[in-house]
């Protein structure tokens, strides 16, 4: 069982870590945070294996505040292992503000010359990562994140104060960097600094407008790419800011003899999905498309899809239910239909692979 040791255990970094960690075996989470004393502080080095050292002091209006939570924890750590006589591995979140020549620049340099002479001096291995600006879920608003702010108050509805839109600014994202400090807990022999190798660079002014595309999609349906890299980071993190009243929003669904018919999600260039029912013995359809193409998939009832080709008037039906799990495709040039052949509502998803435009919709009417 390897004994790990994370202080500042309810700051933002912290808490994803220990969700982390808590989702492995053999593992067991020590923590330290304001409530606690140095007393317990030490207790608790005595019995680790490795340790976090993620506890720091980032805003405050008592100046001597930096120095003690920085710098002097810094150095009670250090001490308190010397008192255990054994050799345990840190892991220091600093930051790349030590350049700054403020009392938070200043005491997080401080706490990186006190571990770098405490390694040298008893071969104690450090690891120290020089964080720059860190977004992600549970970081607390108008504090020391620009995303959580604008997230919140995006979400919120509330003004922003941008005051350079084409400041350029550097990220790490809190997934990223929990599996960067991962690698510690296998490899944790390491002595000085070391680089996060996955960031983001962007501008204040690129952030806003993706959020604002990420909220306005909750009403137009229109998705942003948000499965990979930065904008799938973003977007994870602007969601997490919602409250659960926003958990879900309405669609509008359109509804006649035959059913209904509601548009779900739609895609910049890959398409758009959709859902209709059609009531028993109605049918949907009657038309074809020169260009556009339709996945059905039925998931609930029983359907007949009727095809008919406009260039030979060749014709083509198959019948379809819920079991079956086939995909029926839509094929340009020919009409078709779907009628439902059961005696329940039929369910009905659909993707098609362009957003419908109602005054361009590739939709002609022709019967089968």
């Amino acid at each position: 069982m390897t004994k790990i040791l994370v202080t500042g255990s309810e700051g933002f970094i912290a808490k994803n870590l220990i969700t982390f960690l808590k989702e492995k075996k053999n593992i067991e989470i020590i923590t330290f945070n304001k409530r606690n004393n140095l007393n317990e502080l030490k207790k608790n080095i005595f019995h680790s294996d490795l340790i976090f050292h993620l506890a720091g002091e980032n805003r405050s209006e008592d100046k001597t505040a930096f120095k003690k939570n920085n710098a002097d924890l810094t150095e009670k750590i250090c001490e308190f292992i010397v008192d255990s006589k054994r050799k345990v591995p840190i892991l220091y979140s600093s930051s790349v503000k030590v350049i700054e020549k403020n009392h938070y620049g200043k005491s997080k340099k401080k706490a990186e010359d006190i571990l770098l002479n405490f390694s040298k001096k008893y071969l104690n291995p450090i690891t120290i990562y020089r964080l720059p600006n860190v977004f992600g879920k549970w970081c607390k608003p108008n504090y020391n994140s620009v995303v959580a702010t604008f997230c919140s108050n995006i979400i919120d509805g509330k003004k922003l104060e941008v005051h350079d839109p084409k400041s350029k600014l550097t990220l790490v994202y809190i997934d990223d960097l929990i599996k960067e400090f991962s690698t510690f807990i296998q490899s944790h022999d390491y002595f000085g600094f070391k680089e996060i190798s996955n960031t983001f660079t962007t501008t204040l002014e690129d952030i806003v407008k993706k959020l604002e595309f990420y909220k306005a999609s909750r009403k137009n349906l229109i998705t942003e790419r948000v499965g990979t890299g930065f904008d799938r980071a973003l977007y994870s993190t602007f969601i997490s800011y919602l409250k659960p009243k926003n958990f879900s929003y309405n669609l509008k669904i359109n509804e006649d003899h035959r059913g209904i018919f509601g548009e779900f999600l739609k895609t910049k260039d890959s398409g758009q999905f959709s859902f209709f029912t059609v009531n028993p013995k109605k049918i949907r359809g009657g038309h074809y498309h020169h260009t556009k193409n339709e996945k059905f998939l039925i998931l609930k009832g029983k359907a007949e899809f009727r095809f008919r080709n406009l260039k030979d008037g060749k014709k083509y039906s198959l019948k379809i239910d819920s079991n079956k799990k086939r995909v029926v495709e839509t094929v340009p040039g020919w009409s078709h239909d779907i009628k439902n052949i059961g005696t329940e509502e039929l369910i009905v998803m659909i993707w098609a692979n362009e957003i419908f435009d109602e005054n361009e919709p590739d939709t002609y009417q022709f019967e089968i």
